[in-house]
């Protein structure tokens, strides 16, 4: 990480070794709870010494019924450590099997690289979980936005073969990932 001023490794910038501080490997933004549902990522965006040194973390807090809705991670497998509640999690591996377990406090679940999973507070009680993560920058990719949120739109014929709904379906399910109009 640590190089000529200018240089970029993995797309981002490297600084000269006289230039580093201790802010450079800090971030405190897991320390309190984030927004229901909305994962507080500690990866190189935020922590420019972690550039190259492949691992970042994540917070996800859960409101009662919060869900974390089924996506992957291209470039990292993650182990979820539960902090606070009880969570559903699972994740369905290539061959269509989906591996599940209910988890409590102080229990780690792994969610392989690369498959689709989710996690789901079924309890009546706020749940939070840290996520580890084997990248600097593991990326995720929501499956439902993916498909019904894309910019351009993936085809409608596409979306009503593949899911086995009319139309009119599809445009119910894409209204509700539209962007909010605000006046």
């Amino acid at each position: 990480m640590y190089r000529q001023t200018g240089t970029k490794l993995n797309g981002y910038a490297c600084k000269d070794a006289a230039n580093i501080t201790a802010a450079d490997f800090f971030f405190q933004g897991l320390a309190k709870p984030g927004a229901p549902s909305i994962p507080t990522a500690a990866s190189v965006q935020k922590i420019p010494g972690l550039n190259t040194l492949g691992v970042s973390m994540t917070r996800v807090d859960f409101a009662p019924g919060g869900l974390n809705p089924p996506h992957t991670h291209p470039r990292a497998t993650e182990i979820s450590f539960l902090l606070e509640g009880e969570l559903d999690v699972g994740f369905v591996t290539t061959s269509n099997v989906l591996i599940s377990k209910s988890m409590k406090k102080g229990e780690v679940f792994v969610f392989p690289r690369g498959l689709v999973h989710f996690q789901k507070n079924n309890g009546d009680k706020p749940a939070a979980a840290l996520g580890a993560f084997n990248s600097q920058l593991p990326g995720t990719q929501s499956i439902a936005a993916t498909l019904f949120a894309a910019t351009p739109e993936v085809p409608d014929n596409v979306l009503t073969k593949a899911f086995q709904i009319g139309t009119k379906e599809v445009d119910k399910i894409k209204s509700r990932f539209a962007p909010k109009k605000t006046d």
